[in-house]
């Protein structure tokens, strides 16, 4: 198995369009210690010829250019790309798949939730279903997206989409709303979680099974947006726990260490995004790598 960062960023990425945090601007201003990340997303594959997307990032089609190995092969149309899947309908992980509108036959998977809220948006019929078909999976139930591939969705807390939200907001609900993923090939594990509110008894079982885990890094601190005078959402509200304190994924998660652990969906203002950073040297210290663009890993 070979598992390719696409993209490693939260929504926005880094350097985000209209932000001068200090992140941000170290990233305006070329400073080497800030990797530019574009929006969340990896591509799996078991032979290195077909891939399977998680999530179809909203720089999807950046994402192609900077990878050869989803680049078309031989004369006329044809993509690597064979199928895709999403955790969930959140902007940065589903509105890449409006870049695969070109009668380009690949499979989409999710939850029959998350393929209700895509097939309520007649947008995204500009991704044909008499070329892509969409394929319902139930959680806990294990399917092949791809000949070698064995992929098993389940629940993880998480909110709706932010442009979703009504009324009251439950940031933790349990269901077909938020997942994360199992991916095994040639007897290795993968776990992909880059949205999660709180961690569960079940998501320590599967991690626990795993080799690798690529796990939400959204915020460094629950109150880093407020801090940086960038909204005033704490991280919890957002439906994605934080990387230190308490109850924070290095907290929650310290007890493996036995594997490899990355967190990806990295918000622009994330100061572990700064290379020589106190927050990164404490990420690294407990063992975590940062995912960054262009990463590639075998579990």
């Amino acid at each position: 198995m070979k598992a390719l960062v696409l993209g490693s960023g939260a929504g926005g990425g880094v350097p985000q369009w209209n932000c001068g945090c200090r992140v941000c601007r170290m990233a305006w201003d070329g400073d080497a210690r800030v990797k530019p990340r574009t929006q969340s997303s990896l591509a799996v594959s078991a032979d290195g010829e077909s891939w399977l997307l998680l999530n179809a990032s909203i720089d999807l089609r950046q994402q192609v250019l900077a990878t050869p190995a989803l680049q078309p092969k031989g004369e006329g149309r044809h993509s690597p790309i064979a199928a895709a899947l999403l955790t969930n309908t959140d902007v940065d992980h589903a509105a890449g798949l409006l870049a695969l509108r070109e009668r380009q036959p690949f499979t989409l998977w999710g939850t029959q939730s998350t393929l209700d809220t895509i097939g309520a948006n007649r947008i995204f019929d500009v991704v044909g279903r008499d070329v892509v078909p969409r394929r319902a999976v139930k959680l806990g139930e294990p399917f092949e997206p791809l000949a070698g591939l064995r992929l098993e969705l389940f629940a993880v807390p998480g909110k709706a989409p932010l442009w979703l939200e009504e009324g009251e907001v439950k940031t933790d609900q349990i269901g077909e709303g938020t997942v994360g993923v199992v991916v095994e090939a040639g007897g290795r594990k993968l776990v992909y979680a880059p949205g999660c509110a709180h961690v569960t008894g079940d998501l320590k079982t599967r991690i626990a099974e795993a080799h690798a885990l690529f796990f939400d890094g959204t915020l460094f601190s629950d109150d880093e947006m407020i801090a940086n005078g960038l909204g005033d959402k704490t991280g919890r509200r957002m439906g994605h726990m934080p990387v230190s304190g308490p109850g924070g994924s290095l907290e929650e998660l310290s007890a493996y260490a036995h594997m490899r652990r990355i967190l990806i969906h990295i918000n622009n203002s994330n100061p572990i995004l700064i290379e020589g950073s106190p927050e990164e040297a404490k990420v690294k210290a407990a063992g975590w790598d940062i995912a960054f663009d262009g990463m590639e890993v075998t579990p």
